[in-house]
């Protein structure tokens, strides 16, 4: 539940940044998040969406969030929710955005989300990682920046979730050599290609349809990174659909056999998994380590 307090600093913020007295009709809590606390402000005025939790567990993440959502937007590729405001007071934070309104997906609707995520992905720069670091869920994300994708992959993708993931026994020591196995003939499978900017978390549950039929993208966990790294996210729980896949191969095509790459660059999610929820999903890495 957003406590009182929080919710008198959203009015205040929103009093500020538009200059009318801000009357509440409704507030509509969400449920069902693991980490943040969420719901949706109708007031006289319009319409929002806030994200709350202890500022202590999770120091920035709503700052690193916002840096994203930023990103995403300036790259006018794909509609982002605009971020109006982030406030942290040490107790708790919470970020301020607009709120979007859900339509019914039409025909073309996945495949014109897979060409704008193909349009995103055009936008490239010289290292892979960030200039700053992020989360996945309430995980830190390293973002330092590397010249080669396999130095980046290995170092600041795999390695902090694995050792995180041994050392709270999670996974056994042995699976490392597993790792060490695919290490040594990565840079032998993955093509190279520029650094892309990347959603970063790119799941069902992080994307949805507005009610002009585009597709509307949030929760990142931004960097540029191998595009194919999204596009394995989205394969993590099923798919999007061949549409999405075709719209894509039309505007940015994939580098030849780019479904057998799929299980490797989402170790990192399941790694994080891993270490988030444990259970079956350190099956899955070892299943895929297996092959190399």
């Amino acid at each position: 539940m957003v406590s009182p307090i929080t919710r008198n600093k959203i009015i205040q913020l929103l009093e500020e940044k538009s200059g009318i007295q801000q009357h509440i009709k409704s507030v509509k809590e969400f449920s069902g998040g693991s980490i943040n606390r969420a719901c949706r402000i109708e007031t006289e005025t319009g319409n929002y969406f806030v994200k709350v939790n202890e500022a202590k567990k999770f120091p920035g993440m709503f700052e690193a969030e916002a840096k994203g959502l930023k990103l995403l937007k300036n790259a006018e590729c794909i509609s982002v929710p605009e971020v109006l405001q982030v406030f942290d007071d040490d107790a708790e934070q919470f970020i301020l955005m607009e709120y979007i309104f859900q339509g019914t997906p039409e025909k073309d609707f996945h495949f014109q989300f897979g060409k704008s995520l193909a349009y995103l992905h055009k936008n490239t720069t010289e290292l892979f990682g960030l200039d700053h670091d992020n989360y996945i869920g309430s995980l830190r994300q390293s973002n330092k920046l590397h010249k080669h994708h396999s130095d980046f992959f290995i170092n600041e993708r795999i390695m902090p979730q694995l050792k995180m993931a041994i050392d709270s026994g999670a996974a056994e020591k042995n699976i490392s050599a597993g790792f060490d196995r695919l290490f040594k003939v990565m840079k032998d499978i993955i093509p190279d290609e520029a650094p892309a900017l990347l959603h970063g978390d790119l799941w069902s549950g992080n994307y949805t349809c507005g009610k002009n039929n585009k597709a509307w993208i949030f929760d990142p966990a931004v960097y540029y990174g191998h595009r194919e790294a999204d596009i394995a996210m989205t394969k993590l729980f099923g798919g999007f659909g061949s549409d999405f896949y075709a719209g894509y191969d039309e505007e940015f095509p994939l580098a030849k056999g780019w479904e057998s790459r799929v299980d490797i660059f989402n170790l990192y999610p399941l790694l994080v998994h891993v270490n988030l929820f444990g259970g079956h999903y350190i099956y899955d890495v070892e299943r895929i380590l297996e092959r190399y």
